[in-house]
């Protein structure tokens, strides 16, 4: 741990707990919406997306008027960062859906689903470890061990889109939703690695 002479702000810590809480309620809002289709959960993820931005804002206006921080300026500026892209991309693959008007979900879109909330709440309990940078590594481990298992399901989705069962226009709109799912699982991957630098730079 690095030695201060002035104490550094901990208020960050709140705010990126606040963060990734708002990720995980949307990557739960987004499952409901893949699995029942309501329009309910298509707000709900709009009302995630705009408190995540608040968050980010709130996050940044910190970092600039804090003169030491708990850690380093760029790793608090990424994660924060990574921290809204992921309810961004679910938020794609709310308006995806909408805009492209499906009305049916293939099984391994379920499955994405799934495996996004299960990460969302794994960086969650990560972020949650930031102050003590201490038990991080069970969280990463689940993390990387749930994106590959993503990687898995996309590839398969690809191979059902591309086997000729489906119709082209529907392979089109498919396809767009299922790639922004995927961003949103490598996204999550990425909370992952900004947290994993931080502690190993600074525990």
């Amino acid at each position: 741990m690095r030695f201060r002479l002035l104490p550094a702000d901990d208020k960050f810590f709140p705010l990126f707990d606040q963060a990734a809480s708002n990720a995980a309620e949307c990557a739960r809002h987004l499952r409901d919406v893949i699995a029942d289709g309501s329009p309910e959960g298509h707000q709900r993820i709009n009302d995630c997306e705009h408190r995540g931005d608040e968050l980010t804002r709130a996050i940044l206006q910190r970092l600039h008027s804090t003169f030491v921080t708990p850690f380093d300026r760029e790793d608090i500026h990424a994660l924060a960062e990574e921290l809204d892209d992921v309810v961004d991309d679910i938020h794609t693959v709310s308006q995806l859906l909408l805009v492209t008007h499906v009305t049916t979900t293939l099984p391994e879109m379920h499955e994405q689903a799934e495996l996004l909330v299960r990460m969302a709440v794994e960086a969650e309990a990560l972020v949650g470890r930031l102050q003590s940078m201490k038990g991080v590594e069970p969280h990463l481990d689940a993390i990387d061990r749930l994106e590959s298992e993503g990687d898995g399901v996309y590839r398969r989705i690809l191979s059902r889109l591309y086997s000729g069962e489906i119709e082209a226009l529907e392979v089109l709109r498919w396809k767009g939703v299922v790639e922004a799912l995927e961003g949103a699982l490598n996204t999550i991957e990425d909370i992952g690695d900004v947290v994993e630098s931080i502690v190993l730079k600074h525990a």
